[in-house]
């Protein structure tokens, strides 16, 4: 048992150190030193910044140190070499090295927003209410996810169809990991059955672009120039009652060296929708630098993102049932589970790869 703790202690130092966790200890004692003084609710952004930041990194670190003190006991307990003990400390040990296993899936995400927040958007493709349905269906398939996860979903905005399903939907996921865990979902989604929207109930082939998109909070991550931009204000649509806007509180900006455009309206203010809609623009220049290798985002080049040409996975309902990943090949015949948020298994094929 001793060899068995040495390795695993062995292991624990190096993912430790990978992580580079004594640095991320250090700023935690800092943050907590620096939310705990009452003067930083002078200024309630820069305290909610740095209170989620703290929740952040509590919530990475702590699984290690629990860890730590766990391996730190373990070995005190062989050091009494109590022979009363060994079947105890034996389970211990492999219930360490699951645990460790487990953490040590963090040391995949080496990208610089891998461990952050993602922005999910669901665009439904041609095929009128059909593909409207197929949307509504993807959506409700990452919320299950996200449920089953703890991550939680907020909806930026919701644009239903006119007779079933969704136009488009926007939903900023939080938790740990959740962008490296989820962009494996970028790309076109395609959908096969027998459509339950025409009388003869055919077969039909739907399309849906999932975009996974990095939060970036701070602006100076990702610099974008203000005459690059054009912002429309306009009254929050709705279906009536008292929580329709009466004021022009919701707002679209227009990237013009890209065209890419963000519409945001969920949010209270117009100064929220303002900051939710370039934290969104923010994180699809990003998508689209990595897309175009491009060195900066002044480099690149408009009209040239790959997404909607990149079909990732076929959920095929009729004549069979099977959902396949096109790159990875990974496979699963019980679609009704996929459906119902069972996508670890693809994600992990496509993080292992």
């Amino acid at each position: 048992m001793h060899k068995s703790l040495d390795t695993l202690k062995k292991s624990f130092a190096e993912s430790w150190q990978k992580l580079d966790l004594d640095t991320k200890v250090n700023k935690l004692s800092q943050l907590e030193t620096e939310v705990a003084e009452p003067e930083i609710w002078t200024d309630p952004d820069n305290a909610r910044t740095k209170n989620e930041a703290l929740s952040r990194l509590r919530e990475e670190i702590e699984p290690w140190t629990i860890l730590r003190g766990q391996l730190n006991d373990i070995d005190e307990l062989l050091k009494l070499n109590d022979e009363t003990l060994e079947a105890e400390i034996a389970t211990q040990i492999s219930a360490l090295e699951a645990e460790l296993m487990k953490l040590r899936a963090t040391l995949r995400f080496t990208g610089s927003h891998d461990h952050g927040d993602a922005i999910l958007r669901i665009t439904s493709g041609a095929g009128g209410t059909e593909a409207m349905d197929w949307a509504a269906m993807l959506e409700r398939m990452y919320t299950r996810w996200a449920e089953k996860e703890n991550i939680k979903v907020h909806t930026l905005e919701r644009t239903p169809g006119e007779e079933a399903g969704i136009k488009t939907a926007v939903l900023e996921l939080t938790g740990p990991d959740v962008y490296g865990r989820l962009k494996s979902e970028h790309g076109t989604h395609r959908l096969v059955r027998l459509s339950p929207f025409n009388a003869d109930h055919l077969r039909q082939t739907s399309f849906a672009l999932v975009e996974i998109l990095p939060v970036i909070k701070d602006a100076s991550t990702v610099k974008i120039d203000d005459k690059d931009l054009r912002i429309d204000v306009y009254r929050s649509s709705g279906k009536g009652g008292q929580s329709v806007n009466t004021t022009d509180s919701a707002v679209r900006i227009t990237h013009l060296p890209t065209n890419i455009v963000v519409a945001i309206q969920n949010e209270r203010s117009q100064l929220q929708n303002r900051e939710k809609a370039m934290e969104i623009l923010r994180g699809k220049l990003e998508q689209l630098r990595a897309e175009q290798d491009a060195e900066s985002i002044d480099k690149l080049r408009a009209g040239e993102s790959a997404a909607w040409g990149q079909q990732i996975r076929n959920y095929v309902l009729h004549p069979y049932k099977l959902v396949k990943d096109t790159r990875t090949k990974h496979e699963s015949t019980d679609t009704d589970a996929v459906l119902d948020g069972d996508i670890n298994p693809f994600i992990d094929a496509f993080l292992n790869n």
